[in-house]
Parts: structure tokens; C-alpha cells; sequence
């Protein structure tokens, strides 16, 4: 199995357009040991050719350009991608969506409460019916659930409902229901090896700790280093955690729960523009050197 970072920072990329923040300032003047990162997306293989997408991020095109897998190359009319997961009906992993408006009907896979987002308070679905329509799959979150893909040959697919806030155009912004954001094991049926990604991870749930146990790779919430990182630069009165992200350091941090998995390959994603790791000669970074965690960029290539 191969998965491909299309894009590893979090909502408004690195550096974001109107942020003028340490990270993104020194990263525009040249100062800053950084790389640029795109907003949050990876693709997905069990054999090289087809490809499943997970999110769809604005920044979609771009990352199409820099990966040659998704482009045209069997067709006059083509791409790689087969199908679309959402993990969330966030905005930075649906707008996306519009960019693949010219092709066929887009296989799309979400859960039930993602669905009736983005057919009310973010109605994409019903604009892409006017364009290339859109062949909804529900994506279970029952205990124990496998399933197929279109496009995910050799791949094995479990959903895991994770704790969250719906986006602030939901209807149900403010009472949070299971399936509004979505932890996924993508397991390869030849090898029985696995990748657990959460992107979207506020907290450590008892349900999830197998998921997080035998998973060879874990790719997970990598959004902020402090829970109040925003606060303290400033920008927002809200902390990591009443946004629904585990920041990585403190007790209970991302840190200390990926210190004690055992997967040989343990990756932060979806990193904001804020976050202190970005920096590759900050001591929090080598913090996350000496535990052996990796940050995601864009091109990132894993073979699981």
C-alpha cells in the first residue's frame, strides 16, 4: 500500500495568506529553516494506478499538478482519483470538491451526518448535481465495520466515529452527533499491514486505542504544539482543545500517546500555520526527534 501526503497543513495552509505570525513571516522573508505546506489531503493505493483521495482540500489542483499519479494519462478526458473520502464536512477537506466538477459523477464516500451538511448549510453536493452529480456512499461507523472502496484495490477499509464539532454552517454546530468527524484504517489485504489516519483527533477515546495499537503507521492530529498556542500569539480567545484538536505537548498531549505505540512509523498532519514544529531547527522539533515522530509536507510518500 502507498499513501501520498497531497497536502499536510492544516485550514489556510503555510503561511496563510493574512497571517503574519512568526512561522509565516520568517517563512516569507527566508529566515525560517521551513516549507511550504497545503491545506490537508492524502491519496491512497493498493496497486500504483488507482487512487482514492481522502478530503478535498482548495488546494486540490495544485496538488494534482505536483503528483503525476492523479493526472490524465489513459483518456483524453482522466485522473487517477476514483473516489473521494470525507473524514469531516469541514471546509478545508470539502471545497475541493467544485475543482473536480468537470469530470464524471465523483464516487464519494461520508457519513450520514456529513451528507446532510453538505446538502443544507454547505450545499455542495446539490451544486455538483448540476455539474458532474455526485454517487453517494454512506460510510458506516458501527463497531466493527469493513468495507470496499471504488478504486481501493487490494485495500480494506474501517471507519471509527471520533469525538467533535460539526462546521459552523451545520445545523447541528452546537450538538455534536457520531459521524461528524472520522478516524480511518486502511488495511492491505495481501500484507494484513495498516495505516490508522485522523486527521481530526480532539482525544484519546477508549474505543480507539486498538486502532491506534496495531496500526504499523499512525497518522494523526498535528494542529497545534500548546492547547493555547492561538491565545497566546494573539489570534483567537479559543484553545486546541475547544476546537477539537489535541495539542502534542503537556500531560496527555499527542507526544505522550504516540511515545507508547508501538507502529514503526508515527506522523503528525493537518500542522497550522502557527505551530512551532514547522520551524526545523525549533527545539520542538527535535523534541519530536528524539520520540521518534515525523511531521508530514507535501510529496510525502509512505509505503506501508
Amino acid at each position: 500500500m502507498r499513501v501520498h501526503v497531497l497536502g499536510a497543513a492544516a485550514g489556510g495552509g503555510f503561511p496563510q495568506w493574512n497571517c503574519n505570525c512568526p512561522n509565516c513571516d520568517g517563512l516569507r522573508k527566508g529566515t525560517l529553516r521551513a516549507t511550504a505546506r497545503t491545506q490537508s489531503s492524502i491519496a491512497v493505493s493498493g496497486e500504483g494506478t488507482d487512487w482514492v483521495l481522502f478530503n478535498a482540500s482548495p488546494d486540490i489542483l495544485a496538488q494534482i499538478r505536483a503528483f503525476p499519479a492523479l493526472q490524465p494519462a489513459r483518456a483524453l478526458r482522466d485522473t487517477g482519483i476514483k473516489s473521494v473520502v470525507l473524514m469531516d464536512g469541514q471546509i478545508d477537506h470539502t471545497t475541493g470538491l467544485l475543482m473536480l466538477r468537470e469530470g464524471k459523477p465523483l464516487e464519494l464516500y461520508c457519513t450520514d451526518m456529513v451528507r446532510e451538511d453538505m446538502t443544507t448549510g454547505n450545499p455542495l453536493f446539490n451544486i455538483l448535481g448540476h455539474y458532474c452529480g455526485v454517487n453517494w456512499h454512506r460510510l458506516p461507523i458501527e463497531a466493527g465495520n469493513r468495507f470496499d472502496v471504488v478504486g481501493g484495490q487490494h485495500l480494506e477499509f474501517t471507519s471509527v466515529a471520533l469525538k467533535s464539532k460539526a462546521p459552523p454552517y451545520s445545523p447541528h454546530r452546537d450538538n455534536p452527533h457520531e459521524g461528524d468527524n472520522v478516524g480511518m484504517r486502511i488495511r492491505d489485504t495481501r500484507t494484513g499491514r495498516s495505516v490508522f489516519y485522523a486527521p481530526g483527533l480532539g482525544e484519546i477515546e477508549p474505543h480507539l486505542k486498538p486502532y491506534l495499537e496495531q496500526a504499523d503507521c499512525v497518522m494523526v492530529d498535528g494542529t497545534f504544539w500548546t492547547d493555547d498556542e492561538m491565545v497566546q500569539l494573539g489570534i483567537s480567545k479559543k484553545r486546541a482543545r475547544d476546537i477539537g484538536h489535541l495539542p502534542q505537548s503537556g500531560p496527555g498531549g499527542m507526544i505522550e500517546v504516540l511515545r507508547a505505540l508501538p507502529a514503526k512509523r508515527k506522523i503528525l498532519i493537518h500542522i497550522n500555520n502557527t505551530n512551532p514544529i514547522l520551524d526545523e531547527d525549533s527545539p520542538q522539533r527535535a523534541e519530536l526527534a528524539r520520540a521518534g515522530i515525523e511531521v508530514a509536507f507535501d510529496g510525502m510518500d509512505i509505503e506501508i
